[in-house]
């Protein structure tokens, strides 16, 4: 949104990202400590970080070797700053490097379990076992610690496992004390962020709706702001945000693409418009979205469709009901680093998200995204602050092309109507069974193949539905749900047997990574 520096950003954990695969998770830890947390590239400046006002920085794990000619970059001014300082796996190899300790090439490295030895007691390892379990992930190893530092813990095979210089805030671990596989992981991370470093645990949904309420208010004015809304938690945030902020400076606007899910468009303005008093209109736009889509295959191309329409169906829109300067949309945090834009760095682009990557570059609307530095369960706890029903607060994630990235090949009315009906029964059987909380996000996919079946002693030749359900808590890494059985079952038959045109259904089994959630 452009406010420069916000309050409670302020006082945080700069994590700087030497890239590894759980850098995003090393910042969900430290907010569900209720401190802000925020990703930075590896060779960010010291100046940029101080900018934050951090009390603490860590470094990341990653895939290089300090011995590496291309190994990442970092300011050397970091470990001098008055913060402190832990790095993780790659972190601590490179703290070690940097403080003139030896730092050994692995013939034979530690990957998965490792038994950790804790050799004295000290704030980092506060309320955590002699003995405990831990998750390594490495191949190089520190032989010997720098001058003036102390080794904290070992592995079972003598490896250093954690070491510090205390006078300094200089904390370093080689294994991850961030992933679950860590039995103590949380404790160390907790003990890093208020007994060595001195956050203060002020960043929760109170704080957040206040600072954007606030914000909102002075970045809009006396202009006014027409907020998209897809049906989804996130934009339906961002429309409860935007009227608490400046009221009937905000209109909301619902764009039906004709590809939504079955009442989907209904139930959405219903309880926006019903149950918080917002101003939302609905508009049907379905067959300009169909006619662009028509043909088109590749899930790159739908998503940047997709994103343009938008755009151009709210300009229109936007211009017969008044003047909006702004545009308002539920960018989140995930959208951001999947598309490439995170940190200020290019991360890989794992796909485009029609509303950062595929948004055209002569849109004549200033963005307002409050929700962009957030994960998705901070976004479900900002709108139970707000008042959401349950109903859209506990809605599995919906993407913004809707329908469109679940029917791989061509789009057509037909196939609209066939996966609307197989995932509306995927979802009532999930709801019926009790499941429907307890996972994630689900969501039937409809592929361009079809298969051989027999059904009524007669053979058949039709679609095959794909059904998905996963367990996250933000989306950037998720494991496939064990369905029971009996449900797949009932699922499959309820499907087979009620949608015309479907003779098979299977099961995805894939977890994130390697796969993503979506299948474009």
């Amino acid at each position: 949104m452009g406010f420069g520096m916000i309050k409670s950003h302020k006082h945080g954990v700069v994590v700087l990202d030497f890239g590894s695969q759980y850098t995003q998770l090393i910042a969900r830890r430290i907010r569900e400590k209720n401190v802000f947390s925020e990703i930075l590239p590896h060779n960010a400046s010291l100046a940029e970080i101080l900018e934050r006002e951090p009390r603490a920085v860590i470094l990341s794990g990653g895939p290089s070797s300090v011995f590496d000619e291309s190994a990442y970059a970092y300011d050397p001014n970091i470990f001098s700053a008055d913060f402190a300082v832990l790095g993780i796996c790659y972190g601590l190899q490179l703290m070690a490097h940097h403080f003139k300790g030896t730092v050994e090439p692995g013939t034979q490295g530690e990957y998965g379990f490792a038994t950790v030895n804790v050799l004295q007691k000290n704030s980092l390892f506060d309320s955590v076992p002699e003995e405990s379990q831990v998750w390594m992930s490495h191949m190089d190893r520190v032989a010997e610690i720098p001058k003036g530092w102390e080794k904290l813990a070992e592995s079972s095979n003598g490896i250093v496992a954690a070491m510090c210089n205390p006078a300094e805030k200089l904390y370093a671990t080689q294994f991850h004390p961030e992933v679950a596989h860590t039995e103590f992981g949380l404790e160390i991370i907790q003990n890093f962020l208020f007994k060595v470093s001195g956050c203060n645990p002020t960043w929760n949904p109170g704080t957040i709706v206040d600072e954007q309420v606030a914000l909102i208010r002075e970045k809009v004015g006396d202009a006014h702001v027409l907020c998209g809304v897809s049906g989804g938690v996130d934009s339906s945030v961002v429309a409860a945000l935007l009227h608490k902020a400046i009221g009937d400076q905000s209109t909301s606007v619902l764009i039906d693409h004709g590809l939504m899910r079955k009442n989907e468009t209904a139930s959405c303005v219903s309880a926006l418009k019903d149950g918080l008093g917002i101003q939302i209109e609905s508009y049907d736009e379905s067959n300009i979205f169909l006619e662009k889509l028509e043909g088109v295959t590749d899930p790159e191309q739908k998503r940047k469709i997709i994103g343009e329409q938008f755009i151009r169906s709210f300009e229109r829109i936007a211009d017969s009901l008044g003047t909006f300067t702004f545009l308002a949309q539920g960018t989140l945090y995930p959208d951001v680093i999947e598309s490439g834009s995170s940190a200020g760095h290019a991360a890989e682009v794992i796909k485009s998200h029609h509303n950062v990557g595929g948004l055209p570059d002569d849109m004549k609307f200033e963005l307002i995204e409050p929700l962009r530095d957030l994960f998705k369960d901070e976004v479900r706890d900002v709108g139970r602050e707000l008042g959401l029903p349950d109903s859209l607060i506990g809605r599995h994630p919906f993407p913004g092309p809707g329908l469109a990235v679940r029917i791989l090949g061509s789009i057509t009315k037909d196939r609209l109507d066939t996966l609307r009906e197989a995932d509306n029964m995927y979802m009532s059987i999930l709801k019926e069974e009790g499941l429907y909380d307890e996972i994630w996000q689900a969501f039937s996919v409809l592929l361009p193949v079809k298969t051989v079946g027999v059904m009524g002693d007669q053979r058949t030749y039709e679609d095959v539905i794909a059904i998905r359900a996963v367990t996250s808590t933000d989306g950037m890494t998720a494991d496939w749900y064990r369905m029971p059985d009996k449900v797949l079952s009932k699922i499959a038959n309820k499907i087979v047997n009620s949608v015309r045109g479907v003779n098979r259904v299977v099961y995805d089994i894939t977890s994130k990574p390697p796969g993503t959630i979506e299948w474009e």
